[in-house]
């Protein structure tokens, strides 16, 4: 539209520029063109932790944090979740539809041809320690697939993309359950491939002796909800990484590993394990007040409320408790859900989170609910990035595709010291050292 512009005076100049808007935003290059003068750089924005940035324009997940909307390629998660598999949600968010009977039999196929490791990949994993941390192991494994497939550097055939977009989401389960058995000391179990993509993880993760392994239906659907809820999340940290690593058309391997590391850290996936030790700390129903009037006096954190992107319910939350309610139909109830569920009642009824938009979040249940399961929580991390996998790729697919995108590389507002000599060695004074 003709009167789709922002118009900005510059009261160091008195001239005025005119910035076109485009769906609501500007592009902060055209900031550069206001100027005090030919030698000035011309404005740049400055956006820490790009609090108000949009980096890219993508087609994959859309958030509407005020109303509590989660969609994946416009299909509201409650829908999926409740009628679809993991991997028919992993097509949907890799190629932009929900697949036919014909295109998911296809797709499983070429998923389930790819969980296999190379016999190398035992021997990397037998390097680390007995007690090293599954998500380094995951990190460090998912990377050194690149030195498997050296052919997955051609990023730019989608033939071979998309060949490594299978060996990938074939492949991260069978990491996870390796790097779970190694911390146990036990063998590895081979893929089952007559088993369903979460079944048969279930079964690498806990197969014993029997001949074969019989998932509980019911926490195998527990745990494909858990992996749909995870698929993606828009322009969080780790799909941060992930574009920006493959912005310099590095492997999809090492792409994932440094997204996967983004999400190791306690601010991004892991969470929930943050919410397990709160919980512990709270110990009883009896303190979960006194517990709050400290949270609210600065002492201590508030783990599994609010989120940087959604001021209303997580509409993943919501489904999550429904799913960890059905685990402990099977598991029995863990003691922590009494506190979490009293928790949950006071701070909703509270105006202090009412007013502040503090609401339980995805990892205010989930934690809980992969404890009843078995899992430690060295674990949670590594469980996250098994469907974020698929998020992944496809938000460095679609990158790739993007004939606007170039190589990551943001500006900087430089602080340090103006220019200055070097002073001789035996003149020099000591100075504290900048950290």
């Amino acid at each position: 539209m003709a009167n789709d512009v922002l118009s900005i005076l510059d009261k160091r100049t008195n001239a005025t520029y005119d910035v076109p808007l485009y769906k609501g935003t500007i592009r902060t290059a055209d900031l550069r063109k206001i100027k005090t003068g030919p030698e000035d750089f011309g404005v740049m924005g400055y956006d820490p932790a790009f609090l108000n940035t949009a980096s890219c324009q993508s087609a994959i997940t859309f958030i509407d944090g005020d109303k509590g909307i989660l969609w994946y390629r416009g299909y509201p998660i409650e829908q999926l979740a409740e009628q679809c598999s993991f991997l028919e949600v992993a097509y949907l968010v890799l190629f932009g539809e929900l697949p036919t009977a014909a295109q998911l039999k296809e797709f499983v196929t070429n998923i389930t041809y790819h969980t296999m490791l190379h016999e190398n990949t035992k021997k990397f994993l037998a390097g680390f320690r007995y007690d090293a941390h599954p998500m380094g192991m995951f990190i460090s494994t998912v990377a050194a697939l690149s030195t498997m497939y050296p052919e997955s550097r051609n990023v730019h055939d989608p033939a071979n993309r998309r060949q490594q977009i299978y060996r990938l989401i074939g492949k991260v389960p069978t990491i996870a359950a390796y790097t779970y058995r190694h911390g146990l000391g036990y063998p590895y179990v081979y893929p089952d491939n007559d088993l369903s993509y979460t079944e048969n993880f279930m079964s690498m993760l806990w197969k014993m002796a029997e001949p074969k392994y019989k998932a509980n239906p019911v926490l195998a659907r527990a745990l494909d909800i858990l992996f749909i809820l995870h698929a993606d999340h828009e322009q969080n940290c780790s799909a941060n990484a992930m574009r920006a690593v493959g912005s310099s058309q590095a492997d999809p391997f090492v792409s994932t590993a440094a997204a996967a590391a983004a999400l190791s850290g306690p601010l991004h996936g892991g969470a929930n394990e943050e919410v397990l030790k709160m919980l512990d700390e709270i110990g009883t129903k009896d303190r979960i007040p006194a517990y709050i009037e400290g949270f609210k006096a600065g002492k201590g954190k508030l783990m599994g409320f609010g989120h940087r992107i959604y001021k209303n319910y997580d509409p993943r939350a919501r489904i999550i408790k429904w799913a960890a309610d059905q685990v402990f139909q099977v598991t029995g109830r863990n003691p922590k859900l009494e506190i979490a569920l009293e928790l949950e009642k006071i701070a909703l009824e509270d105006d202090y989170f009412i007013k502040r938009k503090l609401y339980p979040n995805v990892d205010f249940y989930s934690g809980i609910m992969y404890q009843a399961m078995g899992f430690k929580p060295d674990m949670f991390t590594v469980l996250f990035a098994i469907p974020r996998t698929v998020g992944w790729l496809a938000q460095w697919q679609e990158m790739l595709q993007d004939p606007e995108q170039k190589i990551a590389r943001p500006r900087q507002i430089y602080t340090g010291y103006a220019a200055r000599n070097v002073v001789p060695l035996e003149q020099r004074k000591a100075e504290v050292a900048a950290v």
